[in-house]
C-alpha cells in the first residue's frame, strides 16, 4: 500500500490503540498452559500475534478450539473512511478467547514445525516453555525471523538443562525438552524476550530460576506471574527476577492498549500541535519511558490510572499541544527500555532545530529491519538529514521537505515514516504502509480519524 500524506493537519479527537501486543503474547502463553477456564477480552489483531496462537494451537489440543474460534472471527480491518470506522472503538479487536487449559501437562507434540511467522517474541518465548516439555520441537520463521539472533535465548536455555540446537544461532531452533533445574543467569544483552522465555521454564524447573539484568526491562510476564500466584521475587530495582515450579490456573482480563503503537498517535500529535487523548492504555512503567523523552522534546502528556487487569496498570494518556520540538540525546542505558519507540523518537527528531542522538542503539540492527540504516535512509528520502554511524544514529532536524520512500516490510518504520510526514513543508509518499498491520491493525484509519490528510494511492 502506498499513500501520500499531506502535511498541514490538526488532530483532535479520542482514540483507542489495539491491545498490547508484548502482554497479548504472554497472555496467551499463560492461558493455554493454565489449569482450567481462560477468558480474554481485546487480543490484538496482529500478524505477530496470530503467530503464537498457530503454534499454541498445535501444541495443545485442549485449547485449540478456542483459538480457532478467536481465529474465525478475525476479520478485516475497516478501510480509513468508511462507514464501518469509528475512531472510539478499538481497531482490530476479535471476539474473546475462550480456553480451556489442562496445565503444562497439556502440552503435546506437535505433528509440524511451528511456525512463528515474523515473531521474534513467539520463537523465544516458546523456546522457553518448550524447554520443559519431554519431547522435541522445532521452531521456525519467515525469511526475515530467520536472520536474527536466537543463540542469546538458546544458550540460557541449555544451561539450565534443555537441548537447543540453532543453524549458525540463528532459526530453525531445535528443542529437545525436558529435565531443567534453576540457573542464576546474568543476561549479556538486556532482553524481556529472553528474561521471559527463562522465566516460564523456570515454572518447570528443579530449584529457583533467577534472571539478572544491566537495567530494568519490560516486566509483563513477572506482573502476569504475580497476579496469578506464582512465587516470584523482585529487586528493588527491579533487575533482578527470581521464580520457582509452579502450575498457575486459569484468569480473565482484557489486554490494554500497546502503549508502543500509542506512541505513533502521541509523536503524530507532537508533531502537528494537537491535542489527543487515548483511552484504555496500558501504563506500565517499563513501557513509558519515551514520554520522559518526549518531554525532553518539549512534548506535555498526562498518564492517569483508573485500574489493572492481571496485574498490569491502565488508563488514559493526554496530549496537550506542543510549540515547539527540541532535540535530544538517548543514552545507551535508554535504549533498552526504548527498543520499540526509537523509529519515531527518531521521527520526532526530524522537526527539532538541531541534532538528536541516539547512542549504542545496535540492537536496532537485528530487528525486523536494520532499523537504524533504514531509519536514516527513509528521512535523507523525505528531505531530512540523518545519518547511521556505527552504533549510533544521528538525526539532524531542521524538518522534512517531502518526498518518497519505503517501510522496508517493517511495521514502525512504516508507521515512524507516515508519522514523520505530517509535519513535513510538503506532501509525501510512503510504499509499504501495509506492514503496520504486524502491531498497529488500522493504523492508516486512525490517524485519518483524528484529521490526518491521507490519501490511498493506486
Amino acid at each position: 500500500m502506498r499513500l501520500r500524506i499531506t502535511p498541514g493537519s490538526n488532530l483532535s479527537g479520542e482514540l483507542t490503540v489495539p491491545g498490547d501486543k508484548s502482554i497479548a503474547h504472554r497472555w496467551l502463553i499463560l492461558s493455554s498452559t493454565a489449569s482450567g477456564r481462560s477468558l480474554i477480552e481485546d487480543l490484538p489483531r496482529s500478524l505477530d500475534v496470530g503467530s503464537t496462537a498457530s503454534c499454541l494451537a498445535a501444541l495443545v489440543p485442549s485449547v485449540r478450539p478456542g483459538l480457532e474460534a478467536w481465529s474465525r472471527n478475525d476479520g478485516p480491518a475497516a478501510k480509513p473512511g468508511s462507514s464501518t470506522w469509528n475512531a472510539h472503538d478499538r481497531t482490530g479487536v476479535t471476539s474473546p478467547l475462550e480456553v480451556q487449559g489442562q496445565g503444562r501437562a497439556g502440552i503435546h507434540l506437535p505433528s509440524h514445525d511451528l511456525d512463528c511467522g515474523n515473531s521474534g517474541t513467539t520463537m523465544r518465548l516458546l523456546a522457553g516453555v518448550l524447554a520443559g516439555a519431554p519431547f522435541t520441537s522445532v521452531l521456525v520463521g519467515d525469511a526475515s525471523l530467520s536472520t536474527r539472533p536466537m543463540e542469546r535465548v538458546a544458550e540460557p536455555l541449555r544451561q539450565m538443562g534443555a537441548s537447543v540446537t540453532t543453524r549458525g544461532g540463528h532459526a530453525p531452533v531445535k528443542v529437545d525438552g525436558g529435565g531443567l533445574h534453576g540457573i542464576t543467569y546474568r543476561a549479556p544483552v538486556p532482553t524481556a524476550q529472553v528474561k521471559s522465555a527463562i522465566l516460564f521454564a523456570g515454572l518447570e524447573a528443579e530449584g529457583v530460576t533467577t534472571v539478572e539484568e544491566m537495567v530494568w526491562t519490560r516486566d509483563h510476564t513477572e506482573r502476569a506471574l504475580r497476579a496469578l500466584g506464582a512465587p516470584v521475587s523482585i529487586s528493588a530495582d527491579r533487575t533482578t527476577v527470581s521464580v520457582e515450579a509452579f502450575q498457575h490456573e486459569g484468569f480473565e482480563g482484557r489486554v490494554p492498549g500497546d502503549p508502543s503503537s500509542a506512541a505513533f498517535i502521541v509523536a503524530a500529535a507532537a508533531l502537528t500541535g494537537s491535542e489527543v487523548t487515548l483511552r484504555g492504555v496500558g501504563l506500565n512503567p517499563s513501557r513509558l519511558h519515551f514520554l520522559d523523552v518526549l518531554a525532553r522534546m518539549g512534548v506535555r502528556t498526562e498518564a492517569r490510572v483508573d485500574h489493572e487487569s492481571v496485574g498490569e496498570p491502565v488508563g488514559d494518556l493526554w496530549v496537550a499541544p506542543t510549540e515547539g520540538i527540541r532535540s535530544t540525546t538517548i543514552a545507551a542505558e535508554e535504549v533498552p527500555l526504548l527498543i520499540d519507540e526509537i523509529p519515531v523518537l527518531a521521527a520526532v527528531a526530524s522537526r527539532a532545530p538541531g541534532d538528536s542522538w541516539f547512542l549504542d542503539a545496535g540492537e536496532l540492527r537485528v530487528k525486523e529491519s536494520d532499523r537504524l540504516a533504514g531509519l536514516a535512509e527513509g528521512l535523507r528520502a523525505l528531505g531530512g538529514n540523518a545519518v547511521a554511524e556505527g552504533e549510533d544514529l544521528v538525526v539532524a532536524g531542521g524538518g522534512l521537505r517531502g518526498g518518497r520512500t519505503y517501510a522496508g516490510g517493517d511495521h514502525r518504520m512504516a508507521m515512524a515514516f507516515v508519522v514523520a510526514a505530517l509535519s513535513a513543508s510538503e506532501p509525501c509518499e510512503i510504499d509499504g504502509v501495509e506492514a503496520a498491520d504486524v502491531s498497529f491493525p488500522g493504523f492508516v484509519g486512525a490517524l485519518s480519524a483524528l484529521g490526518a490528510r491521507i490519501e490511498v494511492l493506486p
